[in-house]
C-alpha cells in the first residue's frame, strides 16, 4: 500500500512539472503564460517560441504521463493497482499543477503520453485521428477534441474497466478543458495551424 501512495504522489507531481513554462523563463526570458492563448501546453509553445521549443516541449509532456505509468509497471510486482491510474494522476497533475497554483494545460500531451505507456495501438488511434483532423481543420484544439472522443470509443473495445475508466475521465477532462476553444472556433476568433 505505501509503494501505491508513494507512486500517486509521485505521479502528480511530476505530471504537476511545467515543463514549457521553465523552458520559456530560462531560455527566451518570457512567462509562456503572459502570451498567445496563456496556456502553458505544447499548442501555445509552438505558437510563441517556435517550433524547436515546441517539440522539445511536446516530448516532455508525453514523458510526464508515460513515466509514472512504466514506473509503476516496473515495480507492479509491488503494486496490487491498475497502472492506468498512474496516468490519470499525471495528467490531472498537468491540468491542476501544485506549482502553478492548481493551474496548468489540457492534458491533451500528457494524457497521450500515459496512453503510449498503456496501450500503444490506442494511442496509434489517436495520433491518427488527431493528425487527419489537424490537417482537413487546421484547429488543434478540435483535433484534441476528436481525439478524445476517439479515446473514450476506443477504450470501450478493451473489456478492462479500469482502462474504460481512464480513457472516459481523460477523454471528458479534454473535451471540457477545450470547451471555450469550440466557442471560438464557432465565432470564428480561433487561429489556425499553419504548417500543415
Amino acid at each position: 500500500m505505501y509503494t501505491v501512495i508513494l507512486l500517486l504522489i509521485f505521479s502528480y507531481l511530476f505530471g504537476s512539472i511545467p515543463f514549457s513554462l521553465f523552458i520559456s523563463k530560462t531560455f527566451y526570458k518570457i512567462d509562456l503564460r503572459e502570451h498567445g492563448s496563456g496556456n502553458i501546453g505544447t499548442t501555445n509553445t509552438f505558437r510563441i517560441l517556435g517550433k524547436k521549443a515546441g517539440i522539445v516541449v511536446l516530448i516532455l509532456d508525453l514523458l510526464k504521463g508515460a513515466i509514472p505509468v512504466w514506473v509503476a509497471m516496473l515495480v507492479s510486482t509491488d503494486v496490487d493497482f491498475p497502472v492506468v491510474i498512474f496516468g490519470v494522476v499525471a495528467a490531472i497533475g498537468h491540468v491542476y499543477s501544485i506549482f502553478l497554483k492548481f493551474k496548468g494545460g489540457k492534458a491533451v500531451a500528457t494524457g497521450g503520453g500515459a496512453i503510449l505507456a498503456a496501450n500503444p495501438i490506442i494511442f496509434l488511434v489517436l495520433i491518427a485521428t488527431f493528425l487527419i483532423t489537424l490537417k482537413v481543420s487546421k484547429y488543434v484544439s478540435l483535433s484534441s477534441v476528436f481525439a478524445a472522443i476517439a479515446l473514450i470509443i476506443s477504450v470501450m473495445f478493451t473489456g478492462d474497466p479500469f482502462m474504460i475508466g481512464f480513457g472516459v475521465v481523460l477523454g471528458i477532462i479534454v473535451v471540457v478543458k477545450h470547451i471555450s476553444n469550440m466557442q471560438r472556433i464557432k465565432d470564428g476568433t480561433e487561429p489556425k495551424i499553419t504548417f500543415m
